[in-house]
């Protein structure tokens, strides 16, 4: 018989944990789409451990990359285009009853930002290097400090606009999909090498917004794959989530547009 294993789960690698939240992904942004429609409220629920799914890939991701600083740029390259496309598209087709808000490149940028900060702080610290601590200091406040800037900004309205084309190009964590949820990153990035402290920290952030009233709870479910993550690479899809993030929200965008029209 030859050397096939069958039925023996070993795991989910990385590539396991990237597609489970693409999946999730496309159904959640299916109910985002055709809410004008009709859609049925229960299909958000796909989508609520998805931000954590790719928080917890990203701290995978980050940890191993041979370049961190190629890693934030391909993020940054990524959150700009994403919000130039959306905001040209939504200009072109005038469809005002879906709103693009969607830019979760942003979120894992801020959330990079400041694991690359965590990594310049301890070697600071190691070496003791004042100048690699102040570093990592600013690289991990830059984001809380931006926003309140762009907010300040915002406040005036001889800056508004300025703020708000700003923030299309500074990644600013309270300008992020997930807002504050995104402090999950650098905190689970601190407990990189202790799994379970990763899902402790998942489950606190989720019974918060249990007692908030929000479906946002539902990211807790995220732990059961988190959990069977077997430390694995598994297949290469190094650009497919540059590309496909954007392109299948901006197509299923359209379609809405068009059945919401005809």
């Amino acid at each position: 018989m030859d050397n096939v294993r069958i039925g023996k789960f070993k795991g989910f690698t990385t590539f396991d944990l990237k597609i489970i939240g693409i999946v999730l992904m496309f159904i959640d942004h299916i109910h985002q789409m055709f809410v004008p429609m009709g859609a049925p409220s229960w299909l958000d629920w796909f989508g609520r451990p998805v931000a954590t799914l790719f928080f917890f890939v990203s701290v995978i991701g980050f940890s191993h990359t041979r370049s961190k600083e190629k890693y934030m740029l391909r993020l940054y390259l990524g959150m700009v285009l994403m919000a130039m496309g959306s905001f040209f598209l939504q200009k072109i087709v005038g469809y005002e009853e879906v709103q693009l808000m969607n830019n979760i490149f942003r979120d894992l940028l801020v959330g990079t930002l400041m694991m690359y900060g965590i990594d310049k702080l301890s070697e600071g610290f190691a070496n003791k290097k004042f100048g690699k601590i102040l570093f990592g200091i600013v690289m991990i406040l830059f984001p809380i400090i931006s926003s309140g800037i762009l907010l300040s900004l915002m406040s005036n309205p001889s800056t508004i606009m300025a703020a708000v084309w700003g923030a299309n190009f500074i990644p600013a964590l309270l300008f992020a999909e997930n807002s504050v949820m995104v402090l999950l990153i650098p905190l689970m990035y601190l407990a990189k090498n202790q799994r379970w402290l990763q899902c402790v920290l998942i489950a606190l952030v989720a019974v918060l917004f249990f007692f908030q009233g929000s479906t946002q709870w539902m990211m807790i479910f995220a732990v059961i794959p988190i959990m069977l993550f077997n430390g694995e690479k598994g297949r290469g899809m190094k650009n497919f989530f540059y590309v496909f993030y954007p392109l299948h929200i901006w197509i299923l965008y359209l379609i809405s547009a068009y059945m919401y029209t005809h």
